[in-house]
């Protein structure tokens, strides 16, 4: 602990002349009722020095300990006099500093406003947003010296919205309306709440006006993130539900196979995703960052095999028959997920986003794009242009749609029309092992996977139109736009009512859904 002191003590450029605690301010923080320890610590951060910092941090890591009016530092296996700095005995009847709530979370925003100084501007700037998050009039000189010694324009930028934040809670009028006029101009969403926390506690009219004038432009200066965040997680829900659905409109669309199982296909992939992190951790943990290049095969040949196997010995003398078919496949859905629980025990397990999947890119103030959601729309893409180049483009797809649309033609052509249900089925499968593996980097891997996601993955396939492909994409990335608006007005169980009532109705005007089979199976 005494290391992690240290270098954050050394990161710090503290601003101002040289300061050292004395005894009697050593006392004043670490002894007494609350609120006279959090006056001494508001005034001891506004000129700390690195002894200071490595004292509070000190306080908060519960290591000071007080007898009477001597106060104690434990440093590891020695113990100092937090004033001098020389070494004392520690008697054996000291006790602990308490540190309430209240207190370790005065202790926790002086740690942070010091973080103003640090020479890192990530840590600098993760300092602001800290304190913007709880605005503390007792930091205002603190954040005065750290806007003066700024040279980062953005982090000044910042400061300067704190520093408004800050001078709106002040006794003076003038300087509260000085501060409404800053923090109108500002587009970050945590001015939203620091204005609204003000509009509710604010007594005089003319600073309540001004307030509401400035909560009307904000509101204004952040509308657009709030739209294109949503259409942003629409298409991120619209990407998911594809990958879910692609692998359903060949088992479904064109096999005519109703395949409760679908969703545990996914969890197969998702689960073979997370074997392959396992053994990368073990074996490769140097190349642990593109473990999910290899996971993206083995996700897709896992639920293939599967697939196969679930194909040749069940679902073959079950062709023509889908009531059958959906009592079948829903209990070997039962059984796969006992069979997961079995070896991979009842809770979620964790799979680790790599490196170069973490974080996002911040488009605007209240807008940021994380890096794995734009990767699984890439990979939603690749995985549909490479479906529809095997499905329009190679003879296995010509097979396929041959037989799909008239097998004893199919067959008398010398199609082996029993191996190509196979490769199809498996084809859908292992698609299906995709999308768990998509799914796997936005959350956890458990039995329960796939539930949430098969009735989706139906009416997507039925409003596109069964075994259409273009139809899948249209419905996929509709239904996962109108879902997020909706979820802004309505709540998140209301928009999914809503999603259904609107499908009902448009199936019931038009129930070969947006796209119609062409041909003549579409007569049959």
């Amino acid at each position: 602990m005494l290391i992690r002191q240290l270098l954050f003590a050394a990161t710090l450029l503290i601003a101002g002349h040289a300061y050292a605690l004395s005894a009697d301010e050593v006392k004043a923080l670490a002894t007494g009722e609350a609120e006279t320890r959090i006056e001494a610590l508001n005034k001891a951060v506004v000129n700390a020095d690195e002894k200071t910092v490595a004292f509070i941090q000190a306080l908060s890591d519960d290591q000071v300990k007080t007898l009477g009016d001597k106060v104690f530092w434990v440093q590891g296996e020695k113990t100092v006099d937090p004033a001098t700095g020389a070494d004392v005995a520690l008697p054996e009847e000291a006790e602990d500093v308490i540190n309430n709530n209240q207190m370790r979370g005065e202790l926790d925003n002086a740690l942070a406003a010091l973080k103003l100084f640090a020479k890192d501007d990530k840590v600098r700037a993760e300092s602001v947003k800290t304190l913007l998050a709880e605005p503390d009039e007792s930091k205002l000189a603190l954040v005065e010296k750290a806007f003066a010694a700024e040279t980062n324009a953005t982090i000044k930028s910042q400061l300067g919205l704190l520093r408004g934040a800050l001078l709106l809670n002040s006794d003076d009028k003038t300087s509260r309306l000085d501060a409404v006029k800053t923090l109108a101009d500002s587009s970050n969403p945590a001015t939203k709440t620091v204005l609204l926390a003000r509009l509710k506690t604010e007594t005089d009219s003319d600073v309540k006006i001004a307030l509401a004038a400035a909560l009307a432009k904000v509101d204004a200066a952040l509308a657009w993130g709030d739209k294109l965040g949503a259409i942003f997680s629409g298409i991120s829900l619209g990407s998911i539900l594809l990958l879910v659905a692609l692998g359903l409109a060949i088992t479904y669309g064109l096999m005519g196979v109703i395949n409760m199982a679908h969703g545990e296909l996914m969890m197969i992939g998702a689960y073979a995703t997370y074997v392959v992190q396992t053994l990368f951790q073990k074996y490769l943990p140097g190349a642990f960052d593109w473990y999910l290049l290899a996971g993206v095969p083995v996700s897709f040949l896992a639920a293939a095999l599967v697939g196969a196997a679930l194909e040749r010995s069940v679902l073959r003398f079950l062709y023509g028959r889908p009531l059958e078919t959906l009592l079948a496949t829903w209990g070997i859905s039962l059984m796969l997920q006992q069979g997961v629980r079995s070896i991979f025990g009842a809770q979620n397990v964790g799979v680790e986003n790599p490196v170069w999947m973490s974080g996002g890119v911040q488009v605007l103030a209240n807008l940021s794009l994380p890096y794995n959601r734009l990767v699984i729309i890439a990979f939603a893409v690749a995985v549909l242009l490479g479906v529809g180049w095997l499905i329009g483009k190679t003879r296995l797809g010509l097979f396929v749609r041959g037989v799909t649309q008239n097998r004893p033609i199919a067959s008398c052509m010398g199609v082996n029309t029993a191996r190509i249900d196979t490769y199809a089925f498996a084809l859908g499968s292992g698609i299906a092992g995709l999308a768990g593996c998509a799914l796997s980097q936005v959350g956890n891997v458990g039995p329960d996977l796939g539930q949430g996601y098969i009735v989706d993955a139906f009416m997507v396939v039925v409003l596109g139109g069964v075994g259409q492909l273009a139809g899948t994409v249209y419905a996929a990335m509709g239904l996962g736009i109108l879902n997020k608006f909706l979820e802004g007005w309505t709540g998140a169980v209301l928009a999914k009512i809503a999603v259904l009532v609107l499908i009902i109705i448009f199936i019931q005007k038009r129930p070969q859904g947006i796209f119609a089979m062409k041909g003549r199976s579409a007569e049959a």
